[in-house]
């Protein structure tokens, strides 16, 4: 058969490989650009509060030019007290726009379960894991409708919802 031309066939990246975990940091780059469209304008420690959901945390643990380390977390109490859990650090790669989860603490409640991708015995499969987690965590926080805007200026308050609903400044 010369002179017809090969079809190839692109495949998904296979799960808990290299390709299959650079799709992962893509994927939860595009959910949290969604879930934080303007993290720029976002500031440095944020709350998403939806009725009959729990509240999400946003902290900006770094900003750099190229870099955004965030934190993500619920709050739950318990008789030792007030603790964050899944308490994820997100690094976002805005010119390669990908994200990766660098720490992760405390799943499922348990005080100190880690993670840290920085670790030299941290395993391919091991980083896709929590990566998964987390393109799994933000589809149901987008769901739910959890999103981190900017404050809206009064202008813009105005235009969007009528000059009389202007909030007052203290």
């Amino acid at each position: 058969m010369i002179g017809q031309k090969q079809r190839h066939v692109v495949s998904s990246a296979e799960p808990r490989s290299f390709p299959g975990l650079m799709d992962l940091y893509e994927r939860n780059y595009m959910q949290l650009r969604r879930m934080i469209p303007d993290l720029e304008a976002v500031p440095e420690q944020a709350c998403s509060s939806l009725p009959g959901a729990l509240d999400l945390h946003l902290n900006i643990l770094e900003r750099c030019k190229y870099t955004t380390t965030i934190s993500l977390t619920y709050y739950f109490e318990d008789e030792e007290g007030r603790f964050p859990a899944p308490e994820i650090q997100v690094r976002i790669y805005h010119d390669a726009q990908l994200a990766e989860v660098i720490a992760c603490g405390r799943r499922r409640g348990a005080r100190h379960r880690t993670f840290d991708r920085f670790r030299s015995d941290c395993s391919v499969a091991r980083k896709w894991q929590f990566n998964r987690f987390l393109q799994k965590w933000l589809a149901y926080s987008l769901r739910q409708g959890h999103a981190f805007l900017p404050p809206l200026s009064g202008e813009l308050w105005a235009a969007v919802c009528g000059p009389a609903s202007v909030p007052s400044t203290p």
